[in-house]
C-alpha cells in the first residue's frame, strides 16, 4: 500500500505543478523552488515577478513548520496525524479548484483571487513534502523528480553490466518501485495539460479526487520517524 500511496502522491504532485504553471503564469506549487529560477528569470528581463512567486516560499516554508508542530502535538496525543494532515491537504486542493472554477481563467495573475489560488496549491503541497519526509522517509520525494530520475538510469546501467556485489534481485525491484513514481509524475503533468485544454480550471478538481484515493490507500497509520540526535 506504501508503493501505491507513493505513487498516487507522484501524480498529484505532476499534475498540481502543471496545471499550476500554465493557469498561474509559471507558479511552482509543488517543486517550489523552483520559483527561484523564474523570479531570476523575471529579473533578469526586467520584469517584475509575480506576487504569487514571490510568496511561494515563505508560504511553504510556515506551511511545513506549522505542519511538523501540528503532526507532534497529535501524535503524543494518540492521533492518527498522518491522516487528519492527509485530509487537510486534502481540503485545500478542493479550495484551490473551487476558487479556480469561480474566478479563473487568470489574466492578470496578481489579482486576489489568483493568488489564493496559488497559494493554497503551495499550502497544500507543502503538506505533501512535510508529511512525506516524517512518515514516507523509505520512498523518494514525490514532488522533485531529478533525483528519482537519477537512479533509475543508474540501475538500468547496474542491470546492464552488473559489477561485482551487485544485488541484482534488489536492484531490479528498486528500478521498479522508482520506474513507477517517474512515470505516475510525468502521468500527472500530462493529464494536467490534457484536461486543462478539455476543460480549463476544472481539471483542478482532478488533484482532490486523487487526494480522497491517497487518503483510502493509507492502512495503519505510519508512525514519524523520531528526530535524530
Amino acid at each position: 500500500m506504501k508503493v501505491l500511496l507513493a505513487v498516487l502522491l507522484c501524480f498529484n504532485a505532476g499534475f498540481v505543478d502543471a496545471a499550476g504553471f500554465v493557469a498561474l503564469g509559471g507558479l511552482f506549487a509543488a517543486h517550489v523552488t523552483g520559483n527561484f529560477v523564474t523570479i531570476a528569470a523575471s529579473l533578469a528581463h526586467g520584469d517584475t515577478p509575480s506576487l504569487a512567486k514571490v510568496l511561494a516560499l515563505p508560504v511553504f516554508a510556515i506551511v511545513v513548520l506549522c505542519a511538523r508542530e501540528l503532526s507532534l502535538f497529535l501524535a503524543r496525543r494518540g492521533r492518527d496525524d498522518f491522516r487528519i494532515l492527509m485530509a487537510a491537504k486534502l481540503v485545500l486542493l478542493a479550495h484551490a479548484a473551487l476558487v479556480a472554477v469561480q474566478n479563473g481563467p487568470f489574466y492578470d495573475h496578481d489579482s486576489p483571487a489568483a493568488v489564493l489560488m496559488g497559494m493554497t496549491l503551495v499550502a497544500a503541497m507543502a503538506l505533501q513534502n512535510a508529511l512525506h519526509r516524517t512518515h514516507l522517509t523509505d520512498s523518494p520525494p514525490s514532488t522533485v523528480m531529478t533525483g528519482t530520475f537519477t537512479q533509475v538510469l543508474v540501475d538500468i546501467a547496474n542491470l546492464l553490466r552488473p559489477l561485482e556485489g551487485t544485488n541484482i534481485p534488489a536492484t531490479r525491484a528498486r528500478l521498479g518501485r522508482m520506474s513507477a513514481y517517474l512515470a505516475a509524475f510525468l502521468f500527472g503533468c500530462l493529464s494536467a495539460a490534457l484536461l486543462y485544454r478539455a476543460v480549463g480550471m476544472w481539471c483542478l478538481f482532478v488533484p482532490t479526487f486523487v487526494a480522497v484515493a491517497e487518503i483510502f490507500t493509507l492502512g495503519p497509520d505510519p508512525a514519524p520517524q523520531k528526530d535524530k540526535a
